[in-house]
């Protein structure tokens, strides 16, 4: 039934044809955040890495849960899925940095993200961006040194005003260069007001991964970096301009891309996503 559906979607997505003339857009492998498959992996870690080959997907940002991350590994190998990036809670790199640089040197990645700044009431204050510049900092020196690349997943709160910019501006202009990088998550860029392109020509080669998602049009709007699954659709469905996004990703050279889908039931909408991003063309 998947492949049907897959195949049938794939002629016509948001009125653009997959078999339209020109260069495809999107030249790079496909990848999936792991987090799309929240509610599968409790149910069979091979079903599911079975479901993400089955797709095309050939790279997946995250680990293996609570499975010892050689035997996910050794179940990604055999399905020809390579871990670039890898999640890492902010604390536990702080506390054990030497655990997350273990598990992505199993994994093979090269990537380490942290998406959550800790920060009380929804709101994150200008102490709070301090201690995260400082920490990322410290932390981003100790993974480089094992040869990893420290990436903060900025989540939309960030946006709170702060010297004539934002704090997120603040944090990037603060952390180091050759110690601290970035994902871009355009969804949550956009739902906490900033231009995922327009920080892309800002910053440039400080953001090395993306998560490619999309927010449903007229979804209301804060700084909480939190709404409800019934925001995210399918890539090409919602506010982002995928086209604009994808030109400017390659420009300052992000390589690797992961859809993240935050429905309850990613079957229809990642599907829907792939057919929208192989059908634009240059």
């Amino acid at each position: 039934m998947m492949h049907k559906f897959f195949l049938g979607v794939g002629f016509l997505v948001s009125g653009v044809s997959v078999f339209s003339q020109g260069k495809p857009l999107y030249t790079f492998p496909l990848g999936v955040e792991a987090y799309t498959y929240r509610n599968s992996w409790p149910r069979g870690v091979e079903q599911t890495l079975d479901t993400i080959k089955m797709l095309g997907f050939t790279e997946l940002e995250g680990g293996g849960g609570r499975m010892p991350p050689a035997e996910f590994r050794r179940l990604c190998d055999a399905r020809g899925i390579s871990i670039p990036s890898i999640g890492a809670d902010y604390n536990k790199l702080l506390r054990a940095p030497d655990s997350v640089i273990d598990q992505a040197r199993v994994l093979g990645a090269k990537y380490v993200m942290c998406s959550w700044i800790p920060h009380m009431d929804g709101v994150l204050s200008v102490e709070d961006a301090k201690k995260a510049v400082d920490d990322f900092n410290r932390v981003g020196k100790v993974l480089s040194e094992h040869g990893l690349t420290f990436c903060y997943h900025a989540h939309g709160y960030e946006f709170q005003p702060y010297e004539g910019g934002t704090l997120l501006d603040y944090i990037i202009t603060k952390t180091d260069p050759r110690y601290v990088s970035f994902e871009m998550d355009i969804f949550w860029i956009s739902f906490g007001g900033g231009d995922p392109v327009g920080l892309m020509k800002k910053y440039g080669s400080r953001w090395k991964l993306m998560h490619l998602k999309d927010l449903r049009k007229g979804a209301p709007k804060n700084l909480t970096g939190s709404t409800g699954p019934e925001n995210d659709v399918p890539l090409g469905q919602g506010e982002e301009d995928i086209p604009a996004v994808l030109r400017e990703a390659k420009n300052i050279g992000i390589k690797h891309y992961f859809i993240e889908d935050e429905s309850v039931d990613p079957t229809v909408p990642v599907p829907q996503s792939i057919a929208y991003l192989k059908s634009l063309k240059e």
